[in-house]
């Protein structure tokens, strides 16, 4: 699904940017940009002691990969960054309803001031107060970022947090299988701003559809909460095979009425998703 040409800006709540941290940072940016065809722009000056890189599609902002600078013992992995009006209220509103701010809230240069917080069931996340970097410009869109989903072990907790720190609701199925995660708003914004013709594209839609922000699931057996990205593809099989050429591990491929995925590790440890848009007919 093609998202229409325009500057995007992200109202407060909704996941804005992802990016990951890597040890070798040229083995990094030869497996995405060999994988999603990104290009990259350092934005550190140049005395800086690590880089930052933005991930380009067409010229435009999709992600970023920059250095980590303590390797740890933990493999790398992505991160999902919450668009806030100001990084240290929210950062407050995290404290207050049961979360941690682990770093900042600081500036990030220019580009914006931001906050690495935990939420009650330890998973990591970031807030983004966007100035001169709005936040992802590329999205739904093969080689860009398509949706963040929270694996968390407590659905209803994690709803809680989220909802008291940015006004999320959600329809928590009784199987408790997991649930689309709507910002009330949302679409109106998208229609106001970059996507005019949303709520007419959607009428066929569930409720609400269009103000739908992210996703929670379930944890699975031995999996620890946190936040997971899913990246868009033209065909998920050819880039499961091109990710498996470029050193990075496919952990398993499914299929719905809408999507084929792959669950994909990359070279140095980061997991994400690869997902096909496949609607019916």
């Amino acid at each position: 699904m093609d998202e229409p040409a325009g500057e995007r800006r992200y109202p407060h709540g909704v996941p804005c940017w992802v990016d990951t941290e890597q040890v070798d940072l040229e083995a990094a940016t030869q497996f995405y940009g060999g994988l999603f065809g990104w290009t990259f722009e350092n934005a550190m000056p140049p005395d800086a002691p690590g880089s930052y890189l933005i991930a380009k599609l067409d010229g435009r902002d999709v992600a970023a990969i920059g250095t980590r600078l303590e390797p740890g013992t933990e493999a790398a992995a992505w991160n999902t960054y919450i668009a806030v009006d100001n990084a240290d209220a929210s950062a407050s509103a995290v404290t207050s309803a049961g979360g941690t701010v682990v770093s900042g809230p600081q500036d990030a240069g220019p580009g914006g001031r931001t906050a690495t917080c935990t939420d009650p069931g330890g998973a990591e996340f970031r807030l983004w107060q966007a100035r001169r970097r709005l936040g992802a410009q590329v999205a739904n869109t093969p080689g860009g970022w398509n949706f963040s989903i929270l694996h968390t072990a407590d659905l209803e907790h994690s709803l809680s947090f989220y909802s008291d720190v940015f006004g999320w609701v959600a329809e928590l199925p009784e199987d408790g299988s997991g649930a689309m995660v709507q910002l009330p708003g949302y679409g109106d914004h998208l229609a106001a701003t970059i996507d005019p013709g949303i709520h007419e594209r959607q009428a066929a839609a569930p409720p609400g559809f269009a103000d739908v922000v992210a996703g929670l699931e379930k944890t699975g057996s031995g999996e620890t909460t946190h936040w997971h990205v899913i990246f868009t593809v033209e065909q998920r099989d050819e880039s499961a095979g091109a990710a498996q050429r470029l050193g990075a591990t496919v952990l398993s491929t499914a299929e719905t009425i809408w999507t084929k995925t792959a669950l994909v590790r990359d070279p140095q440890g980061a997991e994400f998703t690869l997902s096909q848009f496949t609607p019916p007919g």
